[in-house]
């Protein structure tokens, strides 16, 4: 049976206005601020599920777009990365090629994407740009399959459902971005058009998604509140693997609330590690924005104490390693270790000023 348009189209809006409460209603009690961001956030992971579920929802013919950059974010995005997604299915072969100019991480990743169902994203199958055969002049390719490949292969499973690409830059003035293609080696000629039942399915994802991530990451920040509050201690790593973390990364994260005429100063010693970076975010769990404020620093952009420490400061007076709150009071934050030998724990301290 034909749906009816008008139908689809209602029940689509109507699946999306109860979703406000997620936002507003909670033990948070946000300020105005936080529930102008809240609602935003509601609508930056609509247009995330719109690209993942209607634009580029045909694993037959993938297009990579991006579920995190500078206006849309999700979970603790990294502002030191370009992030790149494709909807993916295990029953298909994929190739994946390009150049991997000189970023210093490089990583491709398949995931069984369940957001929408229980929060979680499974790995299915990972590859480092450092596993990867180039040829003399960084030109790659990767077959991505359930059948195992001789060399280069990221592999498939049969629930895999999205492909997760990261390169983190430590520099981005002097690191050249890779540049990635995308190709399903057993598709049809050409897609088929949209049917209005198609049009359904991807209308009807588009909402779970948006509640199944809000909730998930929402509920992480009450959890970091609760236990990590001014500190940085999530040693176990279980729960960000599941929801799709990558695996060389360890991830401190915690939350961060001043009052006024209060700071934090948060200190560590720095292990043999590929990369590390520092980041404040919003209660949603948003990177807050660095575009316009300073709020991260890295291992290439930090200033370093005498002893081989690093400092590092939100709010409070001059500091070289001084983070911007942009004008937020709380919120979450994140220490990676990436590619690290031991993973410190880095000391927060709340002083006044």
């Amino acid at each position: 049976m034909t749906a009816d348009p008008k139908t689809v189209w209602r029940k689509y809006c109507a699946d999306l206005e109860g979703l406000s409460d997620i936002v507003l209603k909670n033990d948070f009690a946000p300020d105005e601020l936080e529930q102008a961001e809240g609602l935003r956030y509601l609508t930056r992971l609509n247009r995330i599920a719109l690209e993942m579920f209607l634009e580029n929802g045909d694993p037959a013919f993938p297009g990579l777009y991006q579920a995190s950059h500078q206006t849309a974010k999700i979970g603790a995005d990294n502002p030191d990365n370009y992030y790149q997604n494709a909807t993916i299915s295990g029953a298909q072969v994929y190739r994946i090629f390009g150049n991997r100019g000189s970023v210093p991480i490089f990583s491709f990743a398949t995931k069984a994407n369940r957001y929408a169902i229980n929060g979680t994203m499974a790995s299915t199958g990972e590859i480092d740009i450092r596993d990867v055969e180039c040829d003399a002049g960084g030109n790659f390719e990767i077959i991505a399959s359930k059948e195992k490949q001789d060399h280069n292969w990221l592999p498939l499973e049969d629930d895999s459902s999205i492909l997760i690409i990261r390169q983190t830059f430590f520099d981005r003035s002097q690191e050249i971005q890779a540049t990635v293609n995308l190709e399903c080696l057993d598709n049809p000629a050409a897609p088929a058009p949209l049917s209005l039942s198609e049009l359904q399915s991807s209308l009807e994802a588009v909402p779970a998604f948006v509640a199944g991530t809000a909730k998930t990451f929402l509920h992480w920040a009450e959890l970091f509140r609760r236990e990590q509050f001014n500190m940085l201690e999530t040693h176990d790593q279980n729960m960000f693997i599941r929801a799709g973390g990558d695996p060389m990364i360890y991830y401190l994260h915690g939350w961060w609330e001043l009052a006024d005429g209060e700071y934090l100063k948060i200190t560590s010693e720095i292990p043999d590690c590929e990369g590390w970076n520092f980041q404040l975010e919003n209660m949603w769990m948003e990177s807050l924005d660095y575009r316009h404020h300073k709020i991260h620093v890295n291992n290439d952009s930090a200033h370093y104490n005498d002893d081989g420490t690093v400092t590092v400061q939100v709010g409070g007076p001059d500091h070289p390693n001084r983070l911007d709150t942009a004008s937020h009071r709380r919120g979450a934050m994140l220490w990676r270790w990436t590619g690290a030998s031991v993973h410190p724990t880095p000391t927060v301290e709340v002083l006044k000023y």
